[in-house]
């Protein structure tokens, strides 16, 4: 009886936990770069015909699902994509080095360059910060040409390159401000292999329609769980009612 009672409070706990995850995801459907966080203690979802279990283990082994979301044409001159794989560095919070796929840029009003959540973008010599300029272009391959104010189109020159790194899937983990971060904490190398799409947004990789379907499905895991439970109990004093008669 202990048995299961065990499994089933374990399995309500998860669920439990399993619904914070896909809570979490679809508050971030629409964030953009956002990478869904995948429901690594979870055991009683059933792969079907034809998935492809082993993308979705290795995916799953780093607690998050790193495939590109959906692209959209912004036309924005600080609007940038990751061209294949690869992540954009950032300076987190803490001031490590972190990875991103958001590529909605800003300036502020220091002239530092950041994402669209404020976290600053590494270039050569760490947070990039721009000069005055009257027009602004970002490279295939990172670079950021200016045209100063008061200058002509052919007074344009690079100023910095924005840092981009490929590494392996394994070699990253999610933070819980939702930057990739090298699982040793150290910085990763600049990779002149990836590319930069300007005036493009790569959007969340969260399906808002599958996330809702687990929600329900996982209620309806917890609710018979419950049940179970209550089960559990009914049926320990059955039997503590029998010891005593006896």
């Amino acid at each position: 009886m202990d048995k299961m009672l065990f499994i089933a409070m374990n399995g309500a706990k998860q669920a439990m936990q399993a619904q914070t995850s896909i809570s979490h995801n679809l508050a971030n459907a629409s964030t953009i770069g956002f990478k869904e966080n995948l429901d690594t203690y979870t055991n009683w979802h059933v792969d079907g015909p034809g998935f492809n279990t082993r993308v979705y283990n290795q995916l799953q082994a780093q607690g998050s699902n790193l495939q590109a979301g959906n692209f959209a044409t912004t036309d924005r001159d600080l609007d940038v994509a990751v061209q294949g794989e690869g992540w954009i560095a950032v300076q987190g919070v803490d001031g490590s080095e972190a990875y991103t796929r958001a590529g909605d840029l800003r300036l502020d009003a220091n002239g530092q360059l950041t994402t669209g959540a404020g976290h600053p973008v590494i270039g050569n010599s760490g947070p990039i910060v721009l000069p005055p300029a009257q027009k602004l272009e970002i490279g295939a391959d990172g670079s950021i040409s200016i045209i100063p104010i008061g200058q002509t189109a052919d007074s344009m020159a690079i100023v910095d390159r924005i840092k981009l790194v490929m590494p392996e899937d394994s070699e990253l983990q999610k933070g819980q401000d939702g930057l990739m971060r090298s699982r040793d904490g150290q910085p990763l190398p600049l990779d002149a292999g990836v590319g930069l799409s300007s005036g493009v947004l790569e959007h969340s990789n969260v399906n808002a329609v599958s996330e809702l379907v687990e929600l329900i499905q996982n209620a309806r895991q917890f609710e018979a769980n419950v049940k179970l439970m209550r089960t559990a109990q009914e049926n320990d004093e059955v039997s503590a009612r029998l010891l005593r008669n006896s």
